[in-house]
């Protein structure tokens, strides 16, 4: 039997790349534990080189995953977006592990797990989004990943372009800093719990989009929103939809750069914010998850002992999910965005 503390070495390492493959904490807990299984079956002194050897694995049952995944994502109600990782689960789980690769010219780990960028990939074929994070992020080697997609090395080379070209067209600029970055969401915060119209159109790009996620099983807007004062109008009318005492509105990690989170307490249910935020301070993106499906992961009841989120911030808000997630029923259609639903 393979050496079982071999591979808790390489633990986050691998949830690092199945989370990055999938966008999805269910699926990459389930491809990791599959890996163990396999590890554990494994005759000793079979995997010369274990990192790689696990790695591959690994990422061959997230393919799987998402070749079998892509007809449901496609007939998905309203926008997919990636489950949110929070602080709280650890910068190690994210891939900061002394086993991360950092070549400067290559895609940054906290970029490859940002929202923004895994609603990216979730444009790319299967073999286009695995060959991309193992070869751009996590510098596997090409006839390594043709293990894995069952391809040479020179179409996996290609896959790798492909989806690098697409990558680049689509996802948004890395342009600010991370306390630009809490800058930004704080402005957001402080008009939002002040009414202010205002400071929402001043702290919102032009050409800003807000998607949400309630995947059929809450209440959202089916479709994005576009445009500052679209987006400003339902953030505006929001704020004054709010339930007293219900749920706070909080500042979180949410995959590596400062986001939102809030709970309601007494629905038991919870919501995540995630910013992307380009030149010049601006919000250029708001991605809004609260299908419940996608937040099973989260501490529910340690989200709502958090003193900051629930007892008396003077900065949080109370609301519920649905109003935070563009309610077709409330905020999207006070916008009179009709593309809103």
């Amino acid at each position: 039997m393979a050496e079982l503390a071999e591979f808790e070495t390489h633990r986050s390492r691998l949830w690092a790349v199945a989370y990055r493959i999938t966008g999805s904490v269910a699926d990459a807990d389930d491809a990791v534990q599959e890996a163990w299984l396999r590890w554990q079956s494994l005759p000793d002194d079979v995997a010369d080189e274990p990192r790689a050897y696990l790695t591959t694995i690994v990422s061959r049952i997230c393919y799987d995953q998402l070749n079998s995944a892509r007809s449901r994502r496609e007939t998905y109600i309203g926008p997919w977006l990636p489950e949110p990782v929070l602080d709280g689960a650890g910068r190690v789980a994210l891939g900061h592990g002394d086993d991360a690769p950092s070549p400067e010219d290559r895609v940054t780990l906290d970029e490859s797990v940002g929202m923004a960028l895994l609603t990216v990939l979730e444009r790319l074929t299967p073999a286009e989004r695995t060959a991309f994070v193992l070869h751009d992020v996590f510098a596997v080697p090409f006839p390594e990943i043709a293990e894995v997609v069952g391809r040479t090395p020179d179409a996996v080379r290609q896959l790798a372009s492909r989806a690098r070209r697409h990558v680049r067209a689509e996802a948004p600029r890395r342009s600010v800093d991370k306390g630009e970055h809490r800058r930004a969401v704080d402005a957001f915060l402080h008009a939002v719990t002040g009414g202010d119209f205002e400071g929402l159109l001043k702290v919102l790009d032009p050409h800003v989009v807000w998607r949400s996620d309630g995947g059929g099983k809450v209440r959202a807007a089916r479709r994005p929103v576009f445009g500052q004062d679209k987006v400003a109008r339902m953030a505006h009318a929001i704020s004054r939809r709010f339930e007293p005492e219900r749920m706070r509105l909080s500042p979180r990690e949410v995959n590596g750069a400062p986001g939102l989170v809030f709970v309601d307490h007494v629905g038991r249910q919870v919501g995540v914010l995630a910013f992307t935020v380009g030149e010049g301070g601006r919000i250029t993106e708001i991605d809004v998850v609260v299908n419940p499906d996608k937040l099973r992961h989260l501490d529910l009841d340690a989200l709502s002992g958090d003193p900051d989120a629930l007892s008396g911030d003077p900065e949080g808000l109370s609301g519920s999910p649905e109003e935070l997630s563009g309610d077709p029923d409330g905020p999207a259609g006070a916008s009179g965005d009709p593309d809103g639903v």
